[in-house]
């Protein structure tokens, strides 16, 4: 306390003596016990509301050594328990932690990591996935703003994340402690595998197969590709001490609809230590997504024949061409191209209108345009009967999808009756039309979209002639009939709104996070917060069924599935309170990444060690590492004075003392009558 304070407290303890003695004793002529107990209370009382004011300071000083951070992190990945070095990690680091010396010197902190990241030393090998990229975000976090050593007990093979060597602090050395076998020995192995997830059937769909040998004798592998026991491809692939890679890319057929798995595999004579990552496991999705589209027209024309072949150059198209007398049912098609409607197509227009069937317009000069005004409302008509030729200009604005520009301006222009054509309602022009160089600000190609309901309009004919020229300019007729198709593709879109929607893979690796993701919504199709939606999960081999709830996440639930074995699941998502569910299937392939490794990445270690200025080390090397990191001089405890200040007396405490002292002062005054 400074001088001040104590003058204060000394003053304090002179006022409430005098003013006790002055109320109680000054001129009593009987100083009786009790005159002289109310006076001791009002003495007590008086000084402890001074002292309350004063509020007296009391500062100590404590010195405090702050030791250096030393983090011992663990590789706890599967990894570490195939390469046979689990009891050598567990005896590594229970060496350094229990180093008296070392215990001394620095703040021993025990971590372990495999796809996360815990202050543990509870090792059990078994992570599915090593994240080195996240030891060295998290050890940033933990000791910020600190110069400390790391020791890393690890093979080094990560599986996920970025590339770790740039991820620590390169004022901070790390020292890893390589486990694993050092020793290159001969080894296959399907580095990686490329397939879409998705195929059309009847169509081939590519694979791309990056293999990798480890060895220096010259070696002839037989490469194959399998689904169940057939074998769908097999080839030879030759590696030399200088070759050690190969890609093989090829064309596998869709022929079957569904979920379709194949086994990718190379071998040799030779005898290998590590066969897992000789075989790799893949699954593609063959999609019937076969549309039948009708084109109806009253007459001959060789715009018709363009399109049919146009629409059928994608294999999942067929055309049927039909007269309007002669369509009976639209159940069977998806799409309608309407040609040159006139009176014939009014049974076609109220039987597309109540099936909510999309349809493609195109129009020309023998179009009942009274008729199409009076069958439609996007457009109003006002044409004569002449003729007239109509330029194209293409709109770089249109964003329904996506479209190139096929040199339009310079097509042949199409012919259709003159007049004007106005939009009624929002409508997406992917053409405008010119006349010679005059614009019309008219549409030529449009799109409309009204209540779920698709239409195109295509103001012209003799689109044969864009066919042609288009095969002029680039010797195929292919952009063309891209372009063509892409319209199609837009019209067989499956607009309708569904109240519960689940995204899912139909297949993952064992190891992968398995995430299914749903959105629920009212019937304003507003995302509903309320609702509670479960999901039931079924092996389809042992018939074992599991159920969980998903989570509310931001617009989404979802739920995480991890744990589930290798094999075939139905799964089914119900929201409870309106019974709207949802049914689907997934495959968990049996691949575990972990075990791909025969050989600690002793080069990436290395180089982790330069980068951040330590040094790499090696299990018999362990007494040399504890060495090192004693005699760093760069890691010094410090020595701090921790000054800390505190009242006196806790204030509560005293307002409670100053309650009891003047409530008993009352209390004695009341009883012996003195109020």
């Amino acid at each position: 306390m400074t001088t001040n304070t104590i003058l204060l407290l000394l003053l304090s303890l002179l006022i409430a003596g005098g003013l006790s003695f002055f109320q109680y004793l000054y001129k009593v002529k009987n100083k009786s016990n009790v005159n002289l107990f109310l006076t001791f209370l009002r003495f007590l009382s008086i000084f402890s509301i001074l002292l309350l004011l004063i509020n007296p300071i009391i500062t100590t000083n404590k010195l405090e050594i702050i030791k250096t951070p030393l983090p011992i992190v663990v590789d706890n990945s599967s990894s570490i328990s195939f390469l046979n070095a689990k009891e050598k990690a567990v005896e590594l680091a229970k060496k350094i932690t229990s180093n008296a010396a070392i215990q001394e010197k620095f703040e021993v902190q025990s971590f372990l990591f495999d796809s996360d990241f815990q202050q543990s030393n509870d090792y059990t090998f078994k992570g599915t996935q090593t994240n080195l990229d996240l030891v060295a975000k998290n050890l940033k976090s933990i000791n910020k703003n600190k110069l400390y050593p790391t020791v890393l007990i690890t093979d080094g093979n990560q599986t996920t994340g970025n590339d770790y060597v740039y991820s620590f602090d390169e004022n901070n050395k790390v020292y890893p402690l390589v486990l694993g076998d050092t020793i290159k020995v001969l080894d296959l192995k399907i580095n990686q595998l490329n397939v879409n997830k998705y195929a059309f059937l009847k169509n081939k769909f590519p694979v791309e197969v990056f293999l990798q040998y480890s060895g220096n004798k010259n070696l002839t592998t037989n490469f194959s590709i399998m689904q169940g026991n057939e074998v769908v491809h097999k080839q030879s692939v030759s590696f030399s001490a200088s070759k050690k890679t190969a890609i093989v890319n090829l064309l596998l057929p869709a022929n079957k609809v569904g979920l379709q798995i194949y086994k990718a595999k190379i071998e040799s004579k030779e005898n290998e230590k590590n066969t897992f990552n000789n075989i790799k496991n893949f699954a593609v999705e063959v999609i019937d997504q076969k549309t039948t589209i009708a084109i109806v027209s009253s007459i001959n024309h060789p715009d018709i024949g363009v399109l049919k072949r146009a629409i059928e150059s994608n294999l999942q198209h067929k055309v049927i061409l039909v007269k309007p007398n002669e369509v009976k049912s639209l159940q069977d098609y998806n799409v309608l191209i309407l040609y040159q409607p006139n009176t014939a197509f009014k049974s076609i227009f109220d039987a597309s209108s109540k099936a909510n069937l999309n349809t493609f317009i195109i129009t020309g000069t023998s179009t009942d345009f009274s008729f199409l005004n009076q069958q439609q409302n996007n457009f109003i008509f006002k044409m004569s009967g002449q003729e007239e030729d109509y330029l194209a200009n293409f709109d770089s604005q249109f964003n329904l999808f996506a479209v190139d520009n096929l040199g339009f301006e310079n097509f042949p222009p199409l012919q259709n009756d003159f007049g004007s054509i106005t939009t009624n309602g929002e409508v997406n022009i992917l053409l405008s039309s010119k006349i010679r160089n005059i614009d019309t600000n008219a549409p030529l190609l449009a799109f409309t979209e009204n209540r779920g309901k698709r239409t195109a309009y295509l103001f012209g004919e003799n689109s044969w002639k864009w066919s042609l020229q288009s095969h002029i300019d680039n010797q195929s007729f292919e952009k063309y009939d891209v372009f063509i198709n892409k319209i199609i593709q837009y019209l067989a879109s499956n607009n309708a709104k569904k109240s519960l929607i689940v995204n899912h893979e139909s297949f993952y690796n064992t190891g992968e996070a398995i995430e299914i993701n749903a959105q629920y919504f009212n019937k304003n199709y507003d995302f509903d917060e309320k609702a509670r939606l479960t999901i039931a999960v079924t092996n389809t081999k042992t018939k074992q069924t599991k159920n969980f709830d998903l989570l509310k996440g931001n617009n989404t639930y979802k739920v995480n599935l991890d744990g589930l074995l290798a094999g075939s699941y139905n799964f089914s998502v119900k929201e409870l309170n309106s019974k709207t569910t949802y049914s689907g299937h997934f495959e968990i392939l049996d691949f575990d990444i972990e075990k791909q490794f025969v050989n600690a990445n002793v080069e990436k270690l290395k180089q982790l060690a330069v980068q951040t200025k330590g040094k790499d080390f090696y299990p018999n090397q362990i007494d040399a590492l504890i060495k090192t990191l004693l005699e760093n001089e760069e890691y010094k405890a410090i020595q701090k004075d921790v000054v800390t200040k505190s009242p006196l007396i806790d204030w509560k405490w005293l307002l409670v003392l100053i309650a009891v002292f003047l409530s008993t002062e009352w209390f004695v005054r009341k009883y012996n009558g003195m109020l």
